[in-house]
């Protein structure tokens, strides 16, 4: 086991310590149960049964008996208080990891969740963490009690009998070497297996995730064979593991009973020159049986251990990149924004100095509305990430009302500026908590944000209103729908920015008009910009931006822009506009 992984470990058992205590001397007090009970039997065998005797002093065999079933009881009560304990504890554990896990995927940055496929993540606070609940509910219930067996056993046949004791250990280094042996093929076995359960865990949640896009290109026979090709890979990686588990059992199970013959064959044949008694070979067996018996249980949950130990790496690889984590706790809290943004010399590359963004440099005054055109690729969505701080520029900077928004609270900073995406999301809940977002608005003014976007015919003909639960990603509903909720939500939270890309290609021409009106209302103080696909909707905007290529060719209002006949934009339009009359 690495040295990071016991850190790690450490790191999740630390805060449980008194647990831990509890539970080892909880454990030591049963172990003591189960040194006793062999050796009570000991007593009634040699001293008692052997001379024909019933009592022996004050002490009667029904005493012992009687002694006997109290540890017995005890010993189960114990026990079951240790099994509670550990199995609270681990829930504990993993209640808090789960919980790390999700912060740090909400509080990592975009360039994070670029380079990580949703699918792993599912993976990591899913499967990885069930790995990890497995060990602390199960395997570690029985592994501080298995290995102070062990070594309670070990002293108390030392303390009967060194001479037979150290000839009955013999077989402990066998069982050591062969363990370490397999161990560590084991661990490379699994490490494998790991790695390709996550391939499979990654295309199954991307393949439900894209089924309709699958059943559009009519896909659903390759994907089974990708499926089918996944699945026998993750099954030829797990045959080698169940193979090694089995062979370190059955090896386990003939070095026990190669103890146990050493044992009855030096006693018979007074290989330590004296004649032993019975009730001490009794014990002697017992105990070299009993100490196997921890042994073939850490064997038994190698499996897990091992997958438990590969989820740890995994999930602290994650949790300890604090590089990706945002900041929302410094920074300068925004009380009011006047809406003023600034671009100077801005440049910015998502990977090295492939530059999407080229010496920009552009003003957007309080409550002016400006629009960004431009081909695929030139630009547009980038400045947008930027204001909103998904990424960091590598040159120059960006100014809300005169302050460098690398200064400004994030949380602040985004609260402050609301976007619509061409393709909303929308989550399984209803209608009113899609648009609240965890906010506690009442009902009567989020009917009004409902209205003011347009979408109340639409909420009204549902059969529980803004109640109604809606179906994941909202499948139920169509895009344009969708979108309406979007700008419900947008209106809700009231932002002093507005950013619409496209946002209303996916709805009718009555209802764009309407929701057209709704925005210009609210906007009339605020600073909207429009991401533009269709030029004939942001004809009336104060300031049109062209970029190319990552350069602003040209900056104007839509009639100042037209009227260049040799203009980017000019040509631009006039091309629309003949695509449209054509």
């Amino acid at each position: 086991m690495k040295n990071k992984t016991l850190q790690r470990i450490y790191k999740m058992l630390k805060p449980q310590a008194k647990s831990i205590a509890i539970i080892s001397i909880l454990a030591i007090l049963i172990n003591i149960g189960e040194v006793v009970k062999p050796y009570l039997i000991k007593i009634v065998i040699d001293d008692y049964l052997t001379a024909n005797l019933y009592q022996k002093g004050i002490m009667t065999i029904g005493m012992i008996g009687a002694i006997y079933i109290a540890i017995v009881i005890l010993g189960n009560i114990l026990n079951f208080i240790v099994t509670t304990a550990t199995s609270m504890m681990g829930e504990n554990i993993i209640y808090s990891l789960r919980n790390k896990l999700y912060k740090y995927t909400q509080h990592a940055n975009i360039p994070f969740h670029d380079k990580t496929p949703a699918g792993t993540l599912f993976v990591r606070i899913t499967s990885d963490v069930e790995d990890i609940t497995t060990l602390f509910k199960e395997v570690i219930t029985t592994f501080i009690k298995d290995i102070l067996v062990i070594v309670a056993f070990a002293v108390m046949m030392l303390s009967l009998n060194y001479q037979l004791a150290l000839l009955s250990f013999m077989v402990i280094p066998f069982v050591i070497l062969t363990s370490l042996i397999i161990t560590k093929i084991s661990n490379k076995l699994q490490e494998h297996s790991k790695v390709v359960k996550t391939k499979l865990n990654i295309f199954l949640a991307e393949s439900i995730y894209g089924v309709k896009l699958i059943k559009i290109f009519n896909r659903q026979y390759e994907k089974q064979k990708e499926c089918e090709g996944l699945c026998t890979d993750f099954w030829k990686s797990r045959v080698p593991l169940g193979i090694t588990e089995a062979l370190l059992v059955a090896i386990l199970e003939v070095l026990k009973n190669v103890g146990v013959a050493i044992i009855v064959w030096a006693s018979i044949n007074h290989i330590l020159g004296t004649s032993v008694d019975v009730g001490l070979i009794y014990v002697f067996v017992t105990y070299i049986k009993q100490i196997f018996a921890p042994i073939n249980r850490l064997v038994e949950n190698f499996e897990t251990i091992q997958e438990a130990l590969v989820s740890i790496d995994k999930i602290y690889d994650i949790l300890e990149h604090k590089e990706y984590l945002e900041n929302f706790e410094d920074g300068l809290v925004l009380k009011k924004v006047e809406g003023k943004i600034e671009f100077k010399n801005v440049w910015f590359a998502y990977q090295g100095e492939d530059w999407i963004l080229k010496d920009i440099s552009f003003t957007i005054e309080p409550g002016q509305s400006i629009a960004l055109v431009g081909k695929t690729g030139s630009g547009k969505t980038t400045i947008t990430n930027l204001i909103n701080r998904f990424y960091e520029i590598q040159k120059g900077e960006i100014l809300l009302d005169g302050i460098n928004i690398k200064d400004i609270n994030l949380r602040s900073l985004r609260e402050k500026i609301g976007i619509i995406l061409q393709d909303p999301f929308v989550f399984a809940r209803s209608i009113k908590d899609n648009i609240q977002l965890n906010k506690n608005f009442s009902d009567e003014y989020v009917k009004k944000t409902i209205e003011l976007a347009s979408a109340d015919e639409f909420v009204n003909s549902l059969p529980n209103g803004m109640e109604e639960i809606s179906q994941e990603r909202g499948s139920s509903y169509s895009s344009g729908e969708k979108q309406l909720l979007a700008f419900a939500r947008i209106f809700a939270h009231n932002p002093s920015i507005f950013i619409l890309d496209e946002a209303t290609a996916n709805i009718d021409t009555k209802t764009e008009e309407l929701i057209q009106k709704s925005v210009d209302k609210i906007s009339k103080e605020k600073t909207s910009i429009f991401i533009a696909h269709r030029l004939s909707t942001i004809v009336n905007v104060d300031k049109i931006i062209v970029l190319n290529q990552g350069e602003i060719l040209e900056q104007g209002s839509h009639s100042e822009l037209v009227s260049k006949p040799n203009g980017y934009y000019s040509k631009l339009y006039n091309a629309y506009y003949s695509g449209l009359v054509e």
